[in-house]
């Protein structure tokens, strides 16, 4: 992604920095609040959080989201490592 972020972008970073705030099902709020499919969803911020212009925007969420999704790659890494046995 270059340049600004979109509206949908900032939408989609203040609803990801909101949730833990918000009761009731994530799902839900991402149909409503954004149109789209949760898996849509997921797939548009995974991509957002490696941009600059989103680190620039929210760099404590962001930098959070990228812990975390590391962190998940690293327990399906020694998952797998631990099947191979």
């Amino acid at each position: 992604m270059l340049g600004d972020l979109t509206d949908r972008d900032r939408a989609i970073l203040a609803l990801e920095a909101a949730w833990p705030r918000h009761g009731g099902s994530k799902e839900e709020a991402i149909r409503s609040t954004l149109g789209m499919s949760p898996a849509r969803y997921y797939q548009l911020l995974g991509r957002l959080i490696d941009t600059e212009q989103a680190l620039e925007h929210d760099p404590l969420l962001v930098r959070r989201l990228r812990r975390l999704r590391e962190h998940r790659a690293d327990q399906r890494i020694a998952r797998m490592r631990g099947f191979a046995g």
